[in-house]
């Protein structure tokens, strides 16, 4: 098994606003809405890369897929119906066949953390068995664009 790579110091700001589908009958951000933030930024920070997500998460001429195989976040602070949030989104690590990324949620303007998590993200073949990360994924992750 190889060591971990030191990940890139690269952080990607998406911002999200809270529509009413995401919350509870409060007009708190339902927990699940969290995690598509995160998909979202997850899009965000690979665009932000050179990286077009369509062909990045399923690439069939490559012969490969990139699935969530774990997903957390920790609540802190409420988030409601019309609030602006900033996802700060960097690697937190990357090892030979998977990349892990964290999420932290703030105010539009603000530092107060509202919520922290991460999503694993691991690199499969079309049999779905694993496989090591294309090495143009992991070039194109290190560059700044």
């Amino acid at each position: 098994m190889t060591s971990p790579t030191h990940p890139p110091s690269k952080t990607h700001r998406t911002f999200v606003r809270v529509r009413f589908g995401d919350t509870d009958p409060y007009g708190i951000v339902y927990f699940v809405s969290y995690f598509r933030y995160c998909h979202r930024a997850i899009e965000e920070f690979l665009r932000s890369c050179g990286l077009k997500p369509e062909e990045t998460f399923k690439n069939v001429q490559e012969g490969f897929g990139l699935p969530i195989v774990e997903a957390w976040c920790r609540f802190r602070r409420p988030s409601r119906y019309g609030d602006i949030l900033r996802v700060e989104t960097s690697i937190q690590e990357m090892r030979s066949k998977a990349i892990i990324f964290r999420f932290e949620f703030y105010p539009e303007e603000g530092t107060e953390l509202m919520a922290v998590g991460t999503a694993n993200l691991l690199a499969i073949d079309a049999t779905w068995r694993v496989r090591d990360l294309p090495e143009r994924l992991k070039e194109s992750l290190f560059q700044e664009k």
